[in-house]
């Protein structure tokens, strides 16, 4: 472990874990493609069988770790996070209240996992009266996501902590969007705090991860023996990717919000578009409190005309500049029409922006030019405004 400690930011220490100061090795932390180890007599689980453990594992795992003082448990995907999640923690619970506006992926694991575990509750999560009647229904966890994909609602997490706890619930927050670098969930009460590394947190659109933050050692011992038995572990290789990744993430997300704030207040006021979401328009005192160093890199908008399914696939499909593609997070600017999505509740002329780290002006100017297609005649192909 990196003997850089607490008496630093959080973003020193994440530039240094997993750095060895020892005289003569490397600076960055090294690739570790081992399935074994030589081992023998009493077993040293992380040093025996690598499905059990491995350095790189560590090194991430103590950088987003730091973020939020805390432990960190890595996983193969954001999916394989949760799943664990959901396992460790219906156990005697009869139901998880997830957010109603929150990733649909989520929402289809949970279903998937009823026969096994508890019922899934949508639930408006900023309707607190809806959240704290459900959760004393009967024994639950609550499964928050703030601010939540794709509509980019930001739940109060103090209060939610509060209705949690007076509930004797477990309270999870995804937090992929906002990262702990700009949230600490843990902070208002959360059990834990989830994660996909997929996104902002590697930033480079290369690798497939999640991780679950938590102070509560019990919980994180169990989700350790989830993952070794169900296999859902990282690989050496995307753990050193991610891991290096990590280490300019306040760089990137210092741009990648102002730019997003920036490109939001311009479709504000645009003909062509007739709303927006981002939590830093007109934030609220909770937004505030809780969000930290800026409003993320994501955020969304609706087009204007009748047609908007249509209209939202020729928005995309003109960009020049902008890619059009699913996930976020990325250096580079990713958008696309959220509803083409089955199980998507996101409206159909909603498109999802990830705003990357491309000089704002040139991103603004894509954006202008790809609305300016809706002022033309739709044809039977998607047109071109190069």
């Amino acid at each position: 472990m990196s003997p850089v400690s607490g008496a630093f930011s959080a973003e020193a220490r994440l530039i240094h874990a997993g750095t060895c100061r020892v005289l003569g090795q490397p600076v960055t932390p090294p690739l570790v493609p081992a399935s074994i180890f030589v081992a023998s007599g009493e077993p040293r689980p992380a040093r025996d069988y690598g499905r059990a453990g491995n350095p790189g594992w560590e090194a991430l795992e103590e950088a987003l770790g730091g973020l939020e003082d805390a432990e960190a448990v890595a996983f193969a995907s954001g999916q394989a996070a949760s799943m664990a999640l959901m396992l460790a923690l219906t156990r005697g619970r009869d139901r998880i209240v997830l957010p109603s506006d929150g990733y649909y992926g989520t929402r289809v694991l949970a279903d998937r996992l009823r026969p096994h575990g508890a019922e899934p509750v949508p639930t408006d999560q900023q309707d607190l009266t809806a959240v704290e009647r459900e959760l004393n229904a009967a024994p639950s966890v609550l499964w928050a996501e703030t601010p939540t994909n794709p509509l980019l609602r930001v739940a109060d997490l103090s209060r939610l902590g509060e209705l949690a706890t007076a509930a004797r619930a477990p309270m999870i927050v995804d937090n992929t969007v906002a990262t702990g670098l700009l949230q600490r969930p843990l902070d208002f009460g959360a059990t834990a705090s989830l994660c996909s590394l997929t996104k902002s947190l590697s930033g480079h659109s290369d690798v497939i991860l999640g991780a679950v933050v938590s102070r509560d050692p019990e919980l994180l011992a169990e989700l350790r023996a989830w993952r070794t038995s169900g296999g859902g572990i990282p690989g050496p290789f995307e753990a050193w990717l991610a891991l290096r990744g990590l280490k300019t993430l306040p760089l990137r997300l210092a741009r990648q919000c102002e730019s997003a704030g920036l490109i939001a207040a311009h479709l504000s006021g645009h003909p062509r578009v007739r709303a927006v979401h981002y939590p830093g328009l007109a934030p609220s005192a909770a937004v505030r409190r809780q969000m930290t160093g800026g409003f993320g890199p994501l955020l969304s908008f609706e087009v204007n005309p009748g047609d908007s399914e249509a209209a939202a696939d020729r928005v995309v499909a003109s960009s020049r500049l902008i890619l059009p593609a699913t996930s976020f997070g990325g250096v580079e600017s990713t958008w696309e029409r959220r509803a083409r999505w089955a199980g998507e509740t996101a409206p159909d002329g909603l498109i999802r922006l990830s705003v990357g780290v491309e000089p704002v002006a040139d991103l603004i100017g894509d954006i202008d030019g790809a609305l300016n297609c809706l002022q033309t005649q739709p044809s039977t192909e998607v047109p071109s405004c190069a």
